[in-house]
């Protein structure tokens, strides 16, 4: 066999192993996101996916997964816990394939397996699978269209162009976050064709001119149909609080932005978004044009989110769904490039192998926190406990009330806030009905980092003073993340004087 040619025999030997490599990735994921899948109480915004999924409407601008959960689940059985994680799961397992048949096309067979690997282990991505949201379905079309979009231009396939154009469509329908990532394909554009003498060349082609024209007509639909639904949401959260949650993120500019940076480099792990980042250069280094579209997909819709966030708040998921794919395929390709460098170490796989398990490790705790709950708040044990406990005449402030009041039928439950004199109200008007009632609070632990702002202090103090703790719902996690509720009953009479 002559240098450099690798046999037949060879080839397809190399290609059977992959393909079983993949089977036992995908085999890995699908037990990591199905395992213990409908174990977990819902969460607030799973609660939006249930209403939607019992009516789908096609103004909702994300109904893609209200109209399969409605025509696919609902006709199977209820859209309880599980089924309304069974097709965010599915979506979950799908991206490990998707990322390793569009990946192996742009960064090798290998660098893909690689990128699978480490999706299928992602704590993220796992709570994301098991989640009730569409955040699953969102990283999938992500992890496909720009892709398939890049290599439809770059081959000329129409195949692959019809792909992009289609999954775009439906990446958008999931979530409008998703649009974002023609922004990344448009500076990609710009950066690798719009040079000086380039553009009088390329309108001189027919086709190059209709795709010229297709895109500024899509810059002007989008313009049309997103610009003023950004502002729309902008006014809809100065109106009032973002969502039923009291833990938020630092406020303060600045303080803000570094929080999520930060949030999202422990989503991904920072191992994962370092060698992302370092694989994107050696892609760029190897291919500029492929390294500066990976650049875009991972770092544009951040940018830009970020400055979104200078003007209103935005949720991780924004930030995490459009740019992950790049990172895991960048990461992909560092670790294929360890493989390639003679370290003088033998056996040769030893420090590629340490470099994976290094990586992979940096995330166990979270991943093996999954399944000891779910990485999310235990509303519903809490209401099981408060069915043998509250008494005719009681009231309850919460946070999240939403999940209670639906495991708490027939009760009106307030938003828990961090304003007391809300809860002295209600405390008074409870003592005034000369009932034996009492005012009922559920709140997470004091034990998060997000919880020092002033207005928590004094939130916490009221109940120190005015409240007796009766429960505390939960359960211990490996990483830094805890999950704890606590039950305070606050009786008719002042358990203490507060301090003046």
């Amino acid at each position: 066999m002559a240098l450099g040619v690798t046999a037949p025999a060879e080839r397809s030997d190399r290609g059977g192993r992959a393909v079983l490599l993949l089977l036992g990735i995908i085999v890995l994921a699908a037990i990591l996101r199905f395992w213990r899948l409908g174990d977990w109480g819902f969460e607030s915004t799973e609660l939006f996916t249930l209403r939607d999924s019992n009516n789908p409407r096609l103004n909702n601008p994300r109904p893609i997964i209200y109209f399969l959960n409605y025509f696919l689940i609902r006709p199977l059985g209820p859209l309880n816990e599980l089924g309304l994680r069974i097709l965010p799961a599915l979506f979950g397992v799908l991206a490990v394939p998707a990322m390793y048949f569009l990946g192996r096309r742009v960064v090798g067979s290998r660098a893909a397996l690689f990128s699978g690997l480490l999706l299928a282990v992602s704590g993220s991505h796992i709570y994301y699978s098991q989640f009730a949201r569409y955040w699953s379905l969102v990283f999938l079309l992500s992890a496909i269209y720009p892709i398939a979009i890049y290599i439809g231009v770059r081959e000329r396939s129409r195949p692959a162009l019809v792909l992009g154009l289609v999954t775009a469509i439906l990446a958008v329908l999931s979530h409008p976050v998703s649009i974002l990532l023609f922004g990344s394909l448009g500076i990609w554009v710009l950066g690798m064709y719009f040079r000086r003498g380039q553009l009088r060349q390329l309108w001189s082609q027919k086709g190059a001119r209709w795709g010229m024209l297709v895109g500024l007509a899509m810059v002007a639909a989008i313009a049309t149909r997103y610009v003023p639904m950004l502002r729309s949401w902008v006014s809809m959260h100065d109106k009032g609080p973002a969502g039923e949650f009291l833990l938020l993120l630092p406020t303060g500019m600045g303080l803000k932005q570094m929080s999520y940076l930060l949030a999202y480099a422990e989503s991904l792990t920072l191992p994962v978004v370092l060698a992302g980042l370092v694989g994107i250069y050696h892609l760029w280094r190897r291919d500029r044009s492929l390294g500066l579209l990976m650049a875009c997909l991972a770092l544009f819709p951040v940018a830009f989110l970020l400055l979104v966030s200078l003007r209103t708040s935005i949720s991780l998921p924004y930030l995490l769904m459009p740019s992950a794919p790049a990172f895991f395929y960048g990461a992909g390709v560092f670790l294929d490039s360890l493989t390639q460098v003679e370290w003088g170490v033998r056996p040769r796989w030893l420090i590629p192998a340490t470099m994976v398990i290094i990586v992979l490790t940096a995330g166990a705790p979270t991943v093996m926190s999954q399944y000891r709950d779910g990485r999310r708040y235990d509303f519903r044990r809490v209401a099981e406990w408060l069915n043998g406990e509250m008494r005719p005449g009681d009231r309850i402030f919460s946070d999240q009330p939403r999940v209670l009041m639906h495991y708490l039928p027939g009760s009106e439950i307030p938003r828990l806030t961090r304003d007391t004199v809300a809860l002295a109200r209600s405390k008074e008007s409870v003592e005034a009905a000369g009932k034996e009632g009492a005012l009922w609070i559920v709140a997470p632990a004091p034990s998060h980092a997000f919880r020092s702002a002033p207005g928590l202090g004094r939130l916490n103090n009221w109940m120190y003073h005015n409240c007796q703790i009766r429960n505390t719902v939960g359960v211990g996690r490996l990483d830094f993340r805890q999950h704890y509720l606590q039950i305070y009953r606050c009786p008719p009479f002042p358990v203490s004087q507060p301090e003046s």
